[in-house]
């Protein structure tokens, strides 16, 4: 018996004099093992490495970010914001640090959230021309094309030779319906040879004119010279489903989201495909990616509903659909739905109400429709 306490008594000390070398081991060495490893592209060892550090030191900004980088650069991102965040709060006005934090957010999808922190950086770096570029991506694609054409028809105007501005500026202006404008734009980069660019520009333009088929063309030969090229299966997956082709207009959208999962209008209309049959958790994912791009578009909150209508959660639809009204009072599509849910949730007065709405309402857009014929 007097053995076995004392070899327990040995192991007790042991671990005891183990511990404290470990609580004693300097914490520069182990930041150097976290640069190294991090340097050498063994990243998770060097998270792990940061994330030791920061418990000892958790006041080094320097160091946490360094762990944001290492965290997004696995595509951990929303796991790298809540680090740059922290670590702004010790270095607030760091410009490094506020840049990867607005690059991890437009990573994960939270484009708005990208959107302001690249409008401030660029507000406080009004030359930095990657800042400039992102936010203009941003507002792309929250579909603010007139803040767009407003941050670079300036700049285009200075630099015509900036193919990049040239492009974003085309296609906010082709979107915003300045078909003339974006012509121009479109003819200045004709003028370097076709292109994958170009015919991205050509096909848009035919889009909003209603010109489907010959999109199309435009838009496969663009496909062709760059599949690559962002937005491009968005919207040649339009245009199919335009025609009425919906199962190449899956494909596309499909195909878009495998290289570019934020893509607004790929989750959204694959969206309404997967509904259409039946598949209703896959497009509440999508929809839910399509509202972290766009918060509140009524688009979005509004197939939400129908959702849940589709599924027979009745109260879950009308609260998302009274909120949405109240929101946009001429959703003419929201009020039939909410009529719909109303009486089957047994409140004839209400649906009656909202019945009498959609009359007003569709008597008042026909009418509209006879006012703008020639």
């Amino acid at each position: 018996m007097l053995v076995c306490v004392c070899r327990s008594l040995a192991l007790i000390a042991a671990l005891a004099v183990t511990s404290v070398v470990f609580a004693q081991e300097d914490p520069e060495a182990i930041l150097q093992r976290a640069i190294a490893a991090h340097q050498k592209g063994d990243v998770q060892q060097a998270i792990a490495q940061y994330r030791e550090y920061l418990r000892l030191r958790p006041e080094a900004a320097g160091v946490r970010s360094n762990l944001g980088a290492a965290l997004a650069g696995t595509g951990r991102y929303e796991e790298a914001i809540v680090e740059y965040q922290t670590a702004l709060k010790a270095r607030p006005g760091d410009p490094h640090i506020r840049l990867n934090l607005a690059l991890a957010m437009y990573k994960s999808g939270r484009i708005a959230d990208a959107a302001m922190a690249f409008a401030a950086l660029h507000a406080d770096q009004p030359s930095d021309h990657q800042v400039l570029l992102l936010l203009a991506d941003c507002w792309l694609r929250q579909g603010l094309d007139a803040n767009v054409i407003d941050l670079l028809a300036p700049l285009d105007k200075r630099d015509p030779s900036d193919l990049a501005v040239t492009y974003l500026l085309g296609t906010a202006l082709l979107r915003n319906k300045q078909i003339a404008r974006g012509q121009e734009i479109i003819d200045r980069i004709l003028r370097n040879g076709d292109s994958a660019e170009a015919r991205l520009l050509m096909g848009t333009a035919k889009l909003n004119a209603m010109e489907f088929n010959a999109a199309i063309v435009d838009l496969e030969k663009a496909a062709e010279l760059n599949p690559q090229l962002p937005d491009i299966y968005s919207f040649l997956g339009i245009a199919h489903k335009e025609t009425g082709d919906m199962a190449a207009a899956r494909g596309d959208f499909a195909k878009e989201l495998e290289q570019n999962p934020n893509d607004f209008e790929s989750n959204l209309n694959l969206a309404l495909l997967l509904k259409e049959d039946q598949n209703f958790d896959a497009a509440r994912k999508l929809l839910e990616r399509a509202l972290r791009v766009r918060p509140g578009d009524p688009a979005v909150l509004y197939q939400f509903a129908t959702v849940d209508l589709a599924t027979g959660n009745f109260e879950a639809a009308r609260t998302g659909l009274e909120a949405l009204i109240k929101a946009a009072p001429q959703f003419l599509e929201a009020h039939i739905s909410l009529a719909t849910v109303y009486y089957r949730l047994k409140r004839k007065e209400d649906g009656d109400r909202e019945k009498a709405l959609v009359q007003k309402l569709t008597a008042e857009r026909e009418a509209k429709k006879t006012e703008s014929r020639p």
